[in-house]
């Protein structure tokens, strides 16, 4: 049975996974109080912080893998008042020194919370934010295959016979798609045409109800924007895209991003010191949100 010390600080740490988190818990001093398995599920979690507050006060919690199959772990214990820490993954040449096991990355998870090591406030997601980083990964799929689908009607149309070269040539990217998707088949004939013709048109349909989907997106993304940051639109050369960018890489919580230089930082903008010997210098920061990065102007 464990006995509770009511004056008994208590860090966390889990190593998060799609069906089961697995949770390691220390006392003030870094020792170890055990480790369990929770379900990945709101009784999980429940269990989970319930099995820490047996040991004591707990003070705060690592989370590996915050942003992915811990983000709703992670929504969880900040409504219950619970600072949450992003623990970040151990680097191959970490693993390959000490070995890989769940409760091995759950404890490394509590011990990078206690000492320090981790210091950034894991994003709440729970808020008009997160609901734009949902749309923006919807965007950013369909403007990308809408690309792919758009170059391939181009190399199609190239190689088509003459019939289909003709109706398509000279038309610009924008209306390509829909003259694409006007194409209909004719049964019989050289199959070659018809196989060609039903691709380009098939192609077409997709690129036209694709843009269909980005005009659903934008104004929903837009509407977002505008009521969490107003004032962000009214900064010179941000528009909705750029600013929801910078919504999502700052967060719900957007305090959690302690001064200038941090989110700096977190954008990879930043300079990042490179100096060796008597030789003094800074080189571009490669790291942070790449696509913070680029709407801040910053060189990828």
């Amino acid at each position: 049975m464990t006995i509770v010390e009511a004056d008994r600080t208590v860090v966390g740490g889990v190593d998060t996974h799609l069906s089961v988190h697995v949770a390691a818990a220390l006392d003030g001093g870094g020792a170890l109080l055990g480790v369990e398995w929770f379900a990945a599920a709101p009784e999980g979690y429940a269990g989970l912080l319930g099995w820490m507050a047996s040991f004591g006060t707990v003070a705060k919690i690592g989370v590996e893998g915050a942003g992915a199959y811990g983000a709703d772990l992670t929504r969880f214990l900040h409504r219950a008042g619970i600072e949450v820490l992003e623990v970040d993954f151990p680097s191959r040449q970490t693993r390959r020194k000490r070995g890989k096991s769940d409760p091995t990355d759950a404890v490394e998870a509590a011990r990078a919370a206690h000492s320090g090591k981790a210091q950034a406030l894991a994003k709440t997601r729970d808020g008009q934010v997160e609901a734009i980083r949902a749309l923006l990964v919807a965007k950013r799929s369909a403007r990308q295959a809408r690309i792919k689908a758009l170059n391939q009607i181009r190399q199609l149309a190239y190689t088509a016979p003459d019939v289909i070269r003709q109706r398509l040539k000279g038309i610009s990217s924008d209306t390509l798609a829909a003259a694409a998707a006007r194409l209909r088949p004719r049964s019989g004939g050289d199959p070659v045409v018809l196989a060609t013709t039903v691709s380009i048109g098939l192609l077409g349909r997709r690129v036209v109800a694709l843009e269909a989907e980005l005009d659903r997106i934008e104004a929903l993304v837009g509407k977002l924007v505008v009521a969490t940051a107003p004032g962000l639109l009214a900064v010179y050369g941000v528009g909705v895209d750029t600013a929801a960018v910078l919504l999502v890489t700052a967060g719900d919580n957007p305090e959690r991003v302690r001064s200038e230089a941090a989110w700096a930082h977190l954008c990879g903008v930043s300079p990042i010191e490179a100096s060796s010997g008597k030789v003094v210098r800074h080189r571009l920061n490669r790291g942070g949100n790449r696509q913070a990065n680029s709407a801040c102007g910053g060189s990828s």
